[in-house]
This record gives structure tokens, sequence and C-alpha cells, in this order.
């Protein structure tokens, strides 16, 4: 029991210090909560920050400054391979070729140039014309593709630019000249990833092999291989071309991976044409290479308010290129309505919305109209693309025109 007694009173001190402790706790924890604010320094006013409204960008192209203009009547202009901007004056019978600073790196002159392409090899190829004398000594100017090399041992450019073959119409089988030759014109040229390339053909020619009206196959070489023949429903037809103009594939700079097939658009500027833009596709069977029209290129039609393939959607399409960077866009330019149309790789007109759009819709970004303001036309000839940014020949006005779609601005 003493033991016991002992124990328990030796403890006591302990609990009491216990509880002295205990208070002091508590104290120190009433204090620097009461005092937190001081402690931890004032709390910061936030009011004067503003809460993030998300507000959609504009979808529309907008014109880049400055201008290029001083050119008498540019009916042509083509992103190269090489990464140059071509520039054709018809007026001055001229090229013109430009860094993407838009310094010009020089000139060569073409007799009649009114169209260009350049092939993967970095050759140009040059509609223009020729002029010569029949037999009876009777003179003709007659249409013509050159073809202008521009390498001089190590160096490149315009400034070495040597015409080394010259295609003149009419071509093959035949030594003389006909009278109506002369209203035979090459509109436009489409390079494809083997160097072969298509020429669209117009004209009122007598005792040619084909149609008059038509899309041409060349060689590498400039060899004339054949007019290109539509097989549809089970029939082929060699008169489906109705007054063929712009033509474009899709192998198109920078085409850093090859697309390597025969597939291309083609517009018509046949007043009566119903459907001003076709696309023929190629494919493969036991007799070869066989050519047949898409029937349609668009699939769901609520997605879009317009489409490239509506009945008399255009009036004179003479501008086409079809974008080689990813985004497979389609750009028209119709030189009756002075505008400038962009479609997706489906068909579908306009601008996919960006996220956080209300839009529910492809929104439209085609636009022009006749005039001579920065988003104005008239008689645009021909239309570019190169690193999202838009070129368009504005003959009318002796100018060229660059655009950007807003989304692609940093």
């Amino acid at each position: 029991m003493m033991k016991y007694t002992n124990l328990k009173y030796n403890l006591y001190p302990i609990r009491r210090f216990k509880s002295l402790l205990g208070l002091v706790l508590a104290l120190i924890f009433s204090i620097s909560f009461s005092s937190c604010e001081k402690y931890f320094g004032n709390k910061t006013d936030l009011d004067f920050i503003e809460k993030p409204v998300f507000q959609a960008r504009d979808v529309a192209y907008v014109p880049i400054q400055p201008i290029l203009d001083g050119f008498v009547y540019p009916t042509d202009v083509l992103a190269g391979f090489d990464e140059l901007i071509y520039i054709v004056d018809n007026g001055t019978e001229e090229i013109i070729a430009l860094d993407q600073a838009l310094t010009e790196q020089g000139r060569f002159s073409v007799p009649g140039v009114k169209k260009i392409a350049q092939d993967r090899s970095l050759e140009l190829l040059a509609i223009g014309t020729t002029d010569t004398v029949d037999g009876l000594g009777q003179p003709y100017t007659l249409q013509c593709i050159y073809r202008i090399n521009m390498q001089s041992g190590s160096s490149y450019g315009i400034k070495n630019a040597k015409i080394i073959n010259k295609i003149i119409h009419p071509f093959y089988f035949r030594n003389t000249i006909s009278s109506n030759d002369p209203t035979v014109e090459f509109n436009d040229i489409a390079i494809l990833a083997t160097n072969e390339y298509y020429v669209t053909r117009n004209g009122n020619s007598s005792n040619i092999v084909g149609p008059d009206q038509a899309v041409l196959l060349f060689s590498p070489q400039d060899v004339w291989i054949t007019p290109v023949s539509i097989t549809s429903g089970g029939a082929t037809y060699n008169d489906f071309f109705k007054r063929p103009f712009a033509i474009s594939s899709r192998v198109q700079p920078p085409q850093i991976s090859v697309v390597n097939d025969r597939t291309f658009l083609v517009t018509s500027i046949d007043e009566n044409a119903v459907l001003k833009i076709n696309g023929i596709q190629v494919q493969e069977d036991e007799n070869g290479i066989v050519y047949v029209p898409q029937e349609s290129i668009v699939g769901d039609y609520t997605q879009a308010d317009d489409f490239l393939q509506r009945p008399f959607r255009f009036k004179k399409p003479e501008g086409l290129t079809i974008t080689g960077d990813g985004t497979n866009f389609i750009f028209i330019v119709d030189a009756e309505t002075d505008s400038l149309h962009q479609f997706t790789s489906n068909g579908l007109e306009g601008i996919k919305p960006p996220p956080g759009s209300a839009e529910t819709k492809y929104i439209k970004a085609s636009f022009g109209g006749t005039g001579s303001a920065a988003n104005q036309f008239n008689e645009p000839k021909a239309v570019a693309y190169l690193n999202k940014i838009v070129y368009v020949a504005d003959a009318g006005n002796g100018r060229v025109l660059r655009f950007k779609l807003t989304l692609d601005f940093d």
C-alpha cells in the first residue's frame, strides 16, 4: 500500500506540468491564428485581374502588305519547288523571280509567255508563242511550250536561264501548217511526280490526232504521249473536256513526301458547262491506266453552306491550285466574278470551325468583288500557295496580291 501511495504522489508534478504545457500551447495557437494575416503579410486584392473571356478570331483571308504592283498584265503566279515565287507578266513577256522576302532575283524574256510550271528537276515549262512561216512564206504565230533550264555549273537561278527545248503545235504526225492551227491555245500545265505533265488545250485545229479540247499528257522528255480519254458508265469518251483551262495535280511544294499519283483537277470555261470543275482519278485494270471522273467529292451536305461541285458554281475559273503542305485546300480564282474561292479536299467551301467556336458548319472564307482595293480583284488569272500565304495574279489591276488566313497568324 505504501509503495502504491508513493507512486501516486510521485506522478502529481508530471500531471501538473502537462496541464501547464497545454495552457501555453493553447495560448500560442490562439495568438498565432488571431494575427495570421499580419504573420503571413497583408492579403492581396486580386480584383484588378480580369477574368479571361474566349473571343473567337474571325476566320478570313486578310491582305498582306506590301502589294506587289508595277506589272502590266500578270497572268500567272507560281510557287516553285525551289521555294521561289515566279510571276508571269504577259504584258512585258517576262518571267520574274522573287524570293519570299520579295527581293527580285531576275527576269527572263519568253515570247508570248502566259503560264508556267516547274518540274521536280527545277526546270521551268512556259506556255508561249513562236513565229514561223509555211511553205508559201505565209507567217503564222503558233502556241508552244518552252523548257527553261536555270543551272550553270554550280550556280542556280533565273539569271542563268536558257531555253533548251521548244515544243511547237502541231507537234505530231504533220509537217504542214493548217490555217486553223493559230486558233489552238495551250492554257495551263500540271506536273506529276514522275516529271510527266498535263497540258490543257483549246482551239479549232483540223487534221490533228485527238479532240481539239483536251488534256494532253507529255513525257519528261517533252514527247507528246496521248490525249486523256475518260471512262464513265462503261463507255470511253475522247471529247469529255469542254474548253479545259486551269489544271492542277497534287504534286505541289513543299512536297517533302512525293504524292505519286496522276489525279488532277481541271476547270472549264465553257459557258454552257454545268460543272466547271472536274476531279479526274486514275485507276489501273487489266488494260492499263484508266481515267475516271470523280463523281462527287462532297460527303455530308450538312457540313457547309456551299460546295465545289454545285451546278453553275463558277463563271470563268481561270486559276486553280491544290495546296501541298497537308492542308489539301483547293483554291480557285474566277476571272468573271473577280473572286477567290477556298475549298477543302472533299469539296466543302470554307474552313473548319476553330476550337471554342459556336459555328457548327465550315466557315466560308471565299471573298472578292470587282475593284482595286486590297481585297478586290479585276480579272484574276492565277492563284498559288506557299508557306500559308495565298498569291493571286490580279491581271486587270496589274498586280499580285497576297493573303493569309487569320487562324495562321501567330
